[in-house]
């Protein structure tokens, strides 16, 4: 495969030709991280088919006068599938997607927090945040702000998720945080006294890892939390660096744990990881060729994982599906491994899309402008 982000993109479409069907329900958190990596494909090519497949996702959810049926609001996963709608809105200035994505920034409003005002991962998960959540609502947040209004607002609600997550969730002084909290210390996995999960689960911070360098890509140069945000950033970044497994360039499940019995390298979050490490290099937040390398030697090891399939589609390896927090080392290192998880394919379809950076093909259909 010359490029795995074009052969990945055109298997998505080949096993999914409505994008609502792309697993799990019609309406979530996939279908707006998956679509997102569609985005920067376009982006990075201008090959319309891609954008029209984003802008059939916005169709077939979005009515006449913006109404969203199969938006609840009742978590925050929910609120991610909203960040196709933004696209669809900022590619092609059409009012019912701006009047869409409206309905959803209002969500906000009263959406449930921790006394802390950190956002509960889901209305039916109360008083607990998870790290994960935070890319979920703060990567809409932030495409709202940028490509439709209230940019102020958005970005100091994302600042202030962020803020907490890094304040809760670090581990130690190590850089590197752990899946969630829980307020009430009513979780079976949250510690009687911190209320903490126990681990520094991979894709989870991945999540995390994303959000990050989405946000700083899109923030004001003049913005006061900036600073704030780099240095996370940064400091994520020399922790995954040393975290990283020397041999194969991945990183492991739980990812501060590789010399422990039964922990293996984990498809979803190293691709995370090497797109916003890659990101983070390219916005001048860490040093641009320390990030190459890292990245480079991530997206070594996750080629590995990416293997072609029957009918010449593509299939991707060492992944889990839909984790959420567990109680312990030994069911975090015990989920069950999938072929395409969910996420992992989205993963793998930002990082190939950022290290690969596919340009025009011949005989492709352009297109320079919006629609």
């Amino acid at each position: 495969m010359e490029y795995i982000s074009v052969a990945l993109a055109d298997t998505i479409m080949g096993r999914y030709p409505d994008p609502r069907s792309i697993p799990y329900r019609d309406w979530c958190y996939v279908q707006g991280y998956v679509l997102a990596g569609f985005e920067k494909l376009f982006e990075s090519t201008r090959e319309r088919r891609y954008l029209d497949y984003i802008v059939s996702y916005a169709d077939s959810h979005t009515g006449a006068d913006g109404e969203l049926p199969a938006f609840t609001g009742e978590s925050l996963d929910d609120m991610m599938a909203g960040t196709a709608i933004v696209a669809a809105y900022q590619w092609t200035g059409k009012e019912r997607y701006r009047r869409a994505a409206e309905r959803i920034r209002r969500a906000f409003d009263d959406y449930p927090r921790n006394s802390d005002g950190a956002f509960w991962h889901g209305k039916k998960l109360p008083n607990e945040t998870w790290i994960d959540g935070v890319f979920m609502g703060q990567v809409f947040l932030t495409r709202y702000g940028a490509a439709i209004g209230e940019r102020e607002a958005c970005f100091d609600e994302a600042l202030l998720q962020i803020g907490l997550a890094a304040k809760r969730l670090e581990k130690g002084g190590s850089g590197l945080y752990l899946h969630a909290f829980d307020e009430s210390r009513n979780a079976s996995w949250a510690d009687s006294e911190t209320g903490l999960s126990s681990e520094v689960w991979s894709e989870g911070l991945g999540w995390y890892a994303l959000v990050l360098a989405e946000t700083l890509a899109l923030i004001d140069p003049g913005h006061p939390g900036k600073k704030m945000l780099e240095g996370i950033l940064r400091g994520l970044v020399d922790a995954l660096s040393r975290a990283q497994d020397p041999v194969t360039g991945l990183w492991y499940q739980v990812v501060d744990k590789g010399e422990m019995p039964g922990n293996w390298h984990d498809s979803s979050g190293s691709a995370m990881f090497v797109y916003a490490i890659r990101r983070a290099g390219e916005l001048g937040c860490a040093d641009a060729d320390a990030c190459r390398a890292v990245a480079g030697r991530g997206y070594a090891g996750m080629r590995a994982k990416v293997r072609a399939g029957a009918k010449g589609l593509v299939d991707v390896y060492d992944a889990c599906d839909g984790v959420c927090v567990q109680d312990d080392y030994a069911a975090y290192v015990n989920y069950p491994r999938v072929v395409n998880a969910k996420e992992a394919v989205g993963g793998v379809l930002w990082a190939s899309t950022i290290m690969e950076k596919p340009g025009r093909r011949p005989g492709s259909v352009f297109i320079d402008s919006a629609i």
